[in-house]
């Protein structure tokens, strides 16, 4: 049977979060330490683990037909690959730090001055649309102690929580992007494998659609149903069940995450009682 070849990242965070999430989509996969390659036991599918920085060849070159791959990786390596889903999980920026000690407060005052980096093609792209011009100093690696044994002015860098600037007494002070993990293929993909990517799309649609939405239930007076009705549109319109008590109903609907707190707030000041908030596994719209 043909199988469609997906790579993730060999460790790491995004290791983490991509094999969640086909668990999450149903896709059962026997990993064990040190694999480089595992199958599905219920989706026709293999995963490779490789270093992120490979992926984006092993893409061109139809080595894999798709990949989980942070958008920062594709953005330096592989401008030229189809995103066919962002996935929402994995979130980093690309900065510019410098030490604490800099007088540098944006990247105009690195003009002329050295920065450390292992994203050149991202750095050099930034430089030209600013105007400003740098020498770039590529460390395939950690780049935060460039500035400390006086190789750099500034790095850039990915940046998550910002602890590991912190540690190295680095300052942020300029964003060249932000970036997320991307479903992304190969443009030499089989149509029969692209079949599979497509189903595999609409299960990463229905997870990530649960993952933004919370489900509630709550008691409305009558009296105020119209107003409490409008505050939840849900997917079509929210479901309303008259209760025994005589002047509530009962109110089922779907919210967005985002949104969550300062809907129930407004809920509550139009005399819903008894609010109940689930969170939802999958959406299928």
């Amino acid at each position: 049977m043909n199988k469609l070849k997906i790579a993730v990242q060999k460790s790491g965070r995004l290791n983490e979060d991509s094999m969640r999430i086909l668990k999450e989509i149903g896709i059962s996969v026997d990993n064990g330490k040190d694999q480089l390659k595992a199958s599905a036991r219920n989706f026709p599918l293999e995963v490779f683990y490789l270093r992120n920085g490979d992926i984006p060849q092993y893409l061109r070159d139809g080595v894999v037909d798709a990949a989980i791959i942070g958008e920062n990786v594709l953005i330096e390596k592989g401008n030229d690959l189809t995103i066919v889903e962002r996935l929402g999980f994995s979130k980093c920026k690309v900065s510019i730090a410098v030490p604490k000690s800099s007088k540098a407060t944006s990247l105009k005052d690195l003009d002329g001055k050295r920065i450390a980096t292992s994203y050149p093609n991202t750095v050099n792209q930034y430089l030209e649309k600013v105007g400003v011009k740098a020498n770039l100093h590529i460390i395939n690696g950690s780049v935060e102690i460039a500035p400390n044994i006086g190789l750099a002015d500034g790095i850039c860098d990915i940046v998550s929580s910002g602890s590991t600037l912190f540690k190295n007494g680095l300052k942020e002070i300029d964003v060249l992007l932000k970036s997320e993990a991307v479903l992304a293929t190969s443009p030499l993909i089989s149509e029969e494998n692209q079949e599979l990517i497509d189903k595999i799309q609409f299960r990463l649609k229905s997870v990530l659609k649960g993952r933004g939405s919370k489900y509630v239930l709550l008691n409305a007076p009558n009296e105020n149903l119209e107003k409490i009705i409008g505050l939840l549109p849900g997917m079509k319109s929210p479901t309303v069940l008259p209760l025994a008590t005589e002047g509530w109903s009962s109110v089922h609907s779907v919210i967005n995450k985002n949104d969550f707190w300062e809907i129930i707030d407004e809920l509550k000041a139009n005399g819903a009682e008894g609010i109940l908030v689930c969170p939802i596994e999958n959406m299928v719209l």
